[in-house]
């Protein structure tokens, strides 16, 4: 792949993006008057937050307003790490302080049930409607329970986590391995694409590893796997083999890797070439945009949410936009970045229709890093491009880590990850 820019200087781009320009004030008045728009953005995460925040540096006048029922936003990215013992709770969650007090965002602790597209209006669970000009939807991810046999919502949440979202889940999902009798196996069940962060089941397959090695070190982890390959797998299995021979084993579907069913009471997982028991089984479920763009009627077949590419505007209801892990977005990954960087697209893009100044810089790109042990990372970046033939890859912006990377330059990797959290969640957060 193409190797004209550093994945150093292709962060530092996507975290400027529109932040460079001379419209962005050092603070944000409240408004006196009548606001120039209305936009409501369901959805606090990477892809919402950062719309809101960007909206508000752009151009204070319009009126900003984010649902998320969580006072606290625990992020997927480094959450593995709090798996491997490496990181915290603390140290991924995030709150909306910045966005309410510096940038004048009104935050509603509420979840969105209701979305009316003809009178405008957001109706949210504890009773209040909100109406906008402009909706924007970041909601995420839902999980399809029923596609395994045997699994559903109520053993995700106790006996077989899917630890898909980060908090409470993954605080579920620590206690076990913590738990875990030396000898017993973890089976990870990944899912089939398309899904939140590609490479993230095989990051914690490297960091329960990690963990194993240290402290468990007769068990190892299995992963039944529903594709025949996965993103960066080569980097992964290199890493593997040098850090925890033995101890990852990964199988595709067609070598027994396909889940049939699955029995949380014995903690059996059963495939087609026999049953596997482990003593942390940890399934991820299948994904489709998150449930109020599905029962707003914003996803197609696919059960994701099909967008003009040009300005990430639903193609099925006018006036409401799609961005994150739940938008068919062409070759974007659904990964942090990606809604990140779609965020701040969209609220140029947004103040351009509302009369503002349109500065043309709209960097969408999506940077991956995958630690495997601490002073190992891999990643993946990439940069898009915006046109009426869709989202698509920039070529030159391309780049993946070398099989031949020196130990420096993986340990390189590792430092540059914990700079892309800090810088991302700060983009993101404030």
């Amino acid at each position: 792949m193409g190797n004209t820019i550093s994945r150093r200087d292709f962060s530092k781009m996507l975290f400027s993006g529109i932040a460079g320009s001379s419209l962005f004030l050092s603070g944000v008045p409240l408004m006196a008057s009548a606001p120039k728009a209305r936009v409501v953005i369901i959805g606090g995460g990477f892809g919402g937050a950062t719309a809101a925040r960007y909206l508000k540096k752009l151009d204070p006048a319009i009126s900003v307003t984010i649902v998320e029922p969580k006072t606290v936003f625990h992020t997927c990215p480094m959450s593995n790490w709090v798996l491997g013992g490496l990181k915290s709770m603390q140290d991924i969650a995030h709150t909306y302080n910045v966005l309410r007090q510096r940038y004048g965002v009104q935050i509603v602790h509420d979840t969105a049930t209701v979305i009316d597209p003809v009178k405008k209006t957001v109706k949210l669970k504890g009773g209040r409607s909100l109406a906008y000009d402009r909706l924007v939807m970041s909601p995420g991810v839902d999980f399809i329970w029923d596609a395994v046999e045997g699994y559903s919502r109520q053993a995700g949440e106790t006996s077989m986590p899917y630890a898909w979202e980060a908090g409470a889940q993954t605080q579920l999902l620590r206690k076990q391995l913590l738990a875990l009798k030396d000898g017993e196996n973890v089976i990870i069940c990944a899912p089939k694409n398309s899904f939140r962060c590609p490479a993230a089941p095989y990051e914690r397959a490297s960091l329960i590893a990690y963990y194993l090695k240290n402290f468990k070190p007769k068990s190892k982890v299995i992963i039944l796997d529903d594709k025949e390959v996965f993103t960066k797998q080569d980097l992964f299995m290199l890493g593997w083999d040098r850090l925890y021979p033995g101890r990852v084993e990964w199988r595709s579907g067609s070598t027994g890797g396909k889940v049939e069913r699955v029995d949380p009471a014995k903690m059996i997982v059963s495939t087609e070439f026999g049953d596997e028991k482990g003593g942390v089984i940890n399934v991820i479920p299948p994904q489709r945009a998150g449930r109020i763009a599905v029962d707003a009627g914003l996803a197609d077949a696919s059960g994701w949410c099909p967008v003009n590419p040009a300005n990430f505007e639903s193609t099925l209801h006018a006036g409401i936009h799609v961005i994150g892990d739940a938008a068919l977005a062409g070759t974007m990954p659904k990964s942090g970045t990606a809604a990140n960087t779609q965020g701040k697209a969209l609220a140029a893009e947004l103040v351009a229709s509302f009369g503002g100044k349109d500065n043309g810089d709209h960097n969408l790109g999506s940077l991956c890093y995958s630690l495997l042990a601490p002073g190992y990372a891999i990643s993946v970046s990439g940069g898009y491009s915006q046109s009426a033939e869709g989202i698509k890859d920039i070529p030159n912006t391309i780049h993946l880590t070398s099989m031949e990377a020196t130990t420096d330059e993986l340990s390189g990797e590792a430092k540059q990850s914990l700079h892309w959290y800090k810088g991302i969640t700060e983009d993101t957060w404030g």
